[in-house]
């Protein structure tokens, strides 16, 4: 980045110059995948309800659930 130095009578300051956006935030958003939540408390909806059916049925009855609960993580940015 380069810098703009504008003088004042009274000192001299240093600022960012200012370039035309080109598209860089979205590139860098799109390359950021880290979560921003931790994975236990990504997705308290999906979790919930695949924890409960768990307990109630068994793993083997609630693969639905587990299944949307990965989907959820990640789209939140999960690698899983």
């Amino acid at each position: 980045m380069g810098w703009l130095v504008t003088e004042n009578t009274s000192s001299a300051l240093a600022l960012p110059a200012v370039q035309p956006n080109q598209g860089s935030a979205v590139a860098n958003s799109s390359l950021d995948t880290k979560p921003k939540k931790k994975i236990c408390c990504a997705c308290p909806d999906t979790k919930k309800l695949r924890d409960e059916c768990i307990v109630q049925h068994g793993e083997d009855a609630c693969s639905k659930w587990i299944e949307a609960h990965k989907t959820c993580l990640r789209a939140e940015g999960f690698n899983i």
